[in-house]
């Protein structure tokens, strides 16, 4: 029996639910592109952190090693989020918690203004991250349970758009800002846009409206005895790693390694991101054309030689490096979250959109950015992007071991 067959009989196990009625891409691109932005505003409230640390080193005396675990706060956050995000989009709806994710985010930031201190600093990155885990799993839940399958990669795709708008925004946001304002005054300006984007969330969005699977030791063990939920989760957390993981210490590692001041270290880093954004999209048409693992291996093989790279290259090749990983490295993502929604049944799709993401954000950009910071205290910033690029490159193969299922007609959301 493949591992998905083994969901096709649960449905009196696990109960049905009352799903919304799938329609095209068209019809729900307003919900996806209101998800979408969401999703950004979370996104810039994490990364935006890479291109302000060395300001927050200077201010406040990390080290780099201390830099590092500052964003494994993050991560933290995100592992917390599972235990919660389900069971209170089984009560509120995945449309109530992507509400509480929203006013969460913007609330969290507020306090930064004050804190002074590395502890007082994680308490904030923890919450931070917890919040925006919470809209992940209910985002993909209500994407794939309201738009038709055949639409998933459009609608990841506009979805993703997310993360490369944040990694381009953010450093050049840096760049812009910081001669006139304090990076305590920038994160202040982006809490405010958080909570009026909220508000406005709030009153407008519809779609959602249906009950998320809470986590509990029946679906976590139903979810956790699939080999290929483990294999999806390892293959995000490379993903991550080449983009939150090495995103995060990038401005140190131009400023401190490769002696560029840090308004130039944030454009260059800013505007490299745009080859992704043009990509994303089309990631998931051909996601919908070629096939799913054909294209992640395409896009993990790139991303890992091109991160690799990175961490050799100088002068203009590395310039050239620098542009051409994002395009890799951004299409991989609608095409690996259309795939997390195919390795279980329909039922228990929050379940596992809940579990995954946030285990993958804790490797990639929590773990990966402690061990480049300890190689960087230790030996140099270029042996932690190598090291990064490699890890990635000897999980690519574990795409052909990856199991999907066709679950078309299959109720359940």
């Amino acid at each position: 029996m493949t591992e998905p067959d083994k969901f096709k009989n649960m449905d009196d196990e696990i109960g049905l639910y009352d799903c919304p009625m799938p329609d095209t891409f068209k019809e729900k691109f307003g919900l996806t592109l209101s998800l979408a932005w969401m999703f950004y505003l979370g996104f810039v409230s994490r990364v935006i952190f890479g291109p302000l640390m060395p300001e927050i080193q200077k201010e406040l005396g990390f080290t780099h090693l201390q830099s590092g675990y500052l964003f494994m706060m993050i991560g933290i956050g995100f592992l917390m989020a599972p235990f919660f995000s389900g069971f209170i989009s089984s009560r509120i709806n995945h449309l109530g918690n992507l509400k509480l994710s929203a006013w969460l985010l913007g609330v969290t930031l507020l306090p930064l203004i004050f804190v002074k201190t590395f502890w007082g600093m994680s308490i904030v990155l923890i919450t931070l991250g917890f919040a925006g885990s919470l809209h992940l799993p209910s985002a993909v839940a209500t994407i794939t349970a309201e738009m038709q399958k055949s639409d998933w990669g459009k609608g990841m795709g506009v979805h993703q758009c997310g993360p490369p708008l944040a990694f381009i925004s953010a450093p050049l946001l840096a760049a812009l800002l910081l001669d006139s304002w304090s990076w305590r005054a920038i994160l202040f300006g982006w809490a405010l846009l958080s909570l009026i984007s909220a508000l406005l969330f709030t009153i407008f969005c519809e779609g959602g409206s249906f009950p998320g699977r809470p986590i509990n030791l029946a679906n976590v063990k139903r979810v956790a005895a699939i080999p290929s939920s483990w294999i999806i989760t390892i293959l995000l957390s490379m993903g991550v790693a080449a983009s939150a993981g090495i995103g995060a210490m990038l401005p140190s590692f131009f400023v401190n390694e490769r002696g560029v001041d840090l308004g130039s270290a944030n454009t260059m880093i800013g505007c490299s991101q745009i080859s992704g954004l043009l990509l994303v999209f089309f990631a998931g048409m051909a996601a919908d054309r070629f096939g799913v693992k054909r294209c992640m291996l395409v896009t993990l093989i790139g991303t890992a030689l091109l991160t690799i790279a990175l961490g050799f290259a100088t002068g203009w090749l590395l310039i050239m490096v620098l542009f051409l990983q994002p395009a890799f490295l951004t299409a991989f993502f609608p095409v690996a979250y259309g795939a997390l929604a195919r390795v279980v049944h329909p039922s228990s799709r929050s379940v596992i959109s809940a579990m995954v993401p946030p285990m993958a954000f804790a490797v990639g950009a929590g773990v990966i950015p402690v061990v480049i910071g300890y190689l960087a205290e230790s030996s140099s910033f270029s042996t932690g992007i190598i090291v990064a690029g490699t890890y990635i490159l000897l999980g690519t193969p574990l795409v052909f071991f990856l199991r999907l299922g066709d679950f078309e007609g299959a109720p359940g959301c």
